[in-house]
C-alpha cells in the first residue's frame, strides 16, 4: 500500500509539473507554427537582397576592420574582421579563434595557455557560440555569403519579404529565415525555421539599431516572444 501511495505521490509531482509546460507548449504551436513559404529564386530575390544591404550601408560593413559585442551578458567578442580571428572570452576562459584555420586557434584559462584535450573541447564551443552570437549581429550582411539561396516571398498583406536558406557553413546548415522589411529594405524582423526550435515561423525583431564609428548598422536588441536578446557593447572600427 505505502508502494501505491509513493508512485501516486510521485505520478501527481510530475503531472503538476508537465502539464502546464505541455499546454503552454501546445498553445505557442498552434498560434506561431508555420510551414516553410515557397518562394522564388531568381533576380527579383537577388535585388530585395541588394536593396537590404544599401539600406543597412553594406559598403560601410565590408570596411570595418573590428567587431567587438557582449552577447546576452555572458558571452564577449573581439573579432579581427579582416584577418577573421576573434577573441572569444566566458566565464574563465578565453580561446582565440583563427576562423581560416582552426587548428592555429589557442585556448587560455585563468590566462594561463592551455594545450590539453580540454582545449579542443574549448575550441568547439567557442565556434559554437560565434556562429550564434555572431549571426544575432551581422545576419543580414549575409545573404550573399557561399551556400546561401534567396527567394521571393509574397506575404499575407502582399509585400514583398526575402527568404534565406543556408544550405551549408554554421553550426546548423539547413536553417531558413524570412526577413521582413520595411518601405526602405531595412530589416525589422525575421522569422525562423531552424532545426534547433521545435516551431517553425518564430518572429525575433531586428530592432535598437546603433551605427558604429566605422557606419556599418548593427542591432542592440531583438525580442523573441517574451524573451529579450541583448547585444551590449557593440563597436565597430574602421
Amino acid at each position: 500500500m505505502k508502494v501505491n501511495k509513493i508512485l501516486k505521490i510521485i505520478l501527481g509531482i510530475v503531472i503538476f509539473f508537465t502539464l502546464p509546460s505541455l499546454l503552454f507548449f501546445g498553445c505557442i504551436y498552434y498560434k506561431y507554427n508555420e510551414d516553410l513559404p515557397i518562394g522564388v529564386p531568381g533576380k527579383q530575390a537577388d535585388a530585395l537582397a541588394y536593396k537590404m544591404l544599401d539600406a543597412l550601408d553594406y559598403e560601410a560593413y565590408k570596411n570595418t576592420n573590428h567587431i567587438e559585442w557582449t552577447f546576452k551578458r555572458r558571452h564577449h567578442y573581439n573579432w579581427d574582421k579582416t584577418n577573421n580571428i576573434c577573441e572569444v572570452y566566458w566565464k574563465e576562459n578565453k580561446v582565440i579563434l583563427n576562423l581560416n584555420d582552426i587548428d592555429k586557434s589557442k585556448v587560455y584559462i585563468h590566462s594561463f595557455k592551455n594545450e590539453s584535450d580540454m582545449a579542443k573541447d574549448l575550441i568547439d564551443k567557442a565556434i559554437t557560440y560565434f556562429n550564434n552570437d555572431s549571426f544575432w549581429l551581422v545576419a543580414p550582411y549575409k545573404v550573399f555569403d557561399a551556400g546561401v539561396e534567396r527567394r521571393l516571398v509574397k506575404t499575407k498583406n502582399n509585400k514583398e519579404a526575402l527568404l534565406v536558406t543556408y544550405t551549408s557553413g554554421g553550426s546548423t546548415p539547413g536553417d531558413s529565415y524570412l526577413w521582413i522589411l520595411d518601405d526602405n529594405g531595412k530589416p525589422t524582423a525575421f522569422k525562423i525555421w531552424a532545426s534547433t526550435l521545435p516551431i517553425g515561423g518564430l518572429e525575433a525583431s531586428w530592432s535598437n539599431w546603433t551605427t558604429t564609428d566605422s557606419g556599418a548598422q548593427l542591432p542592440t536588441f531583438h525580442k523573441l516572444l517574451v524573451f529579450g536578446l541583448e547585444i551590449d557593447s557593440v563597436k565597430g572600427i574602421q
